[in-house]
């Protein structure tokens, strides 16, 4: 039986480090930001719908979608955004499922859905256990505008687009809290692991 575990965070949560330990681990991890990128290359489906509601202008001369350009439309409109997300979301979430079934087709012990969002896009149906990686407000703010290049302005703005991380604490089935070292935060992924049955 494959234990289908849904990985999630904050912004800058440090969520990415998370993944790549599980791909150590040699479990398989489907990452939703990836999916969203690939499915709106040209020619597909949600890229067309894009270029039909936000116009040329959200695209580079070459054609694709200029992410910059389009994130900040939707970062300060909300409904804006829900529009985007109605249309990259059903895509991303098929392909998802389609990667997600073939691995337990293959028999793997365990995979992984790396979903940013999985509480804001209601997609915990998709998984078993729920991970979230968790830090402290600070923290977040802090590693954001080093990460990105932010202001504290423009940093504070994406956070809040966002559900809290004290709120997703909650709705998950564990928590690694990673605001301290790389070592401390695997071993809670090992520890959390075994007891899920995962590695032992």
């Amino acid at each position: 039986m494959t234990v289908v575990i849904g990985l999630t965070g904050g912004i800058a949560s440090g969520k990415s480090t998370v993944s790549a330990m599980f791909r150590n681990l040699h479990i398989p991890v489907i990452d939703a930001d990836v999916i969203a990128r690939e499915v709106v290359e040209p020619g597909r489906e949600a890229y067309n719908r894009i270029v039909e509601e936000f116009g040329a202008n959200v695209l580079y001369e070459n054609g694709t979608i200029d992410r910059p350009k389009l994130g900040n439309i939707i970062f300060n409109d909300e409904k804006k955004r829900l529009l985007l997300n109605s249309i990259v979301h059903p895509a991303v979430r098929a392909e998802m499922n389609a990667q997600k079934d073939a691995y337990i087709q293959k028999g793997e012990k365990a995979v992984v859905l790396d979903i940013p969002l999985l509480f804001e896009s209601n997609l915990t149906s998709l998984v078993d256990k729920v991970l979230l990686v968790y830090v402290d407000d600070e923290t977040q703010l802090e590693r954001l505008i080093k990460r990105n290049e932010l202001t504290e302005e423009e940093a504070k703005a994406r956070i809040a687009s966002q559900m809290p991380l004290a709120h997703k604490i909650a709705l998950a089935n564990k928590m690694i809290n990673n605001n301290g070292t790389i070592e401390e935060t695997k071993a809670q992924l090992v520890c959390i692991l075994e007891q899920w049955g995962v590695v032992n």
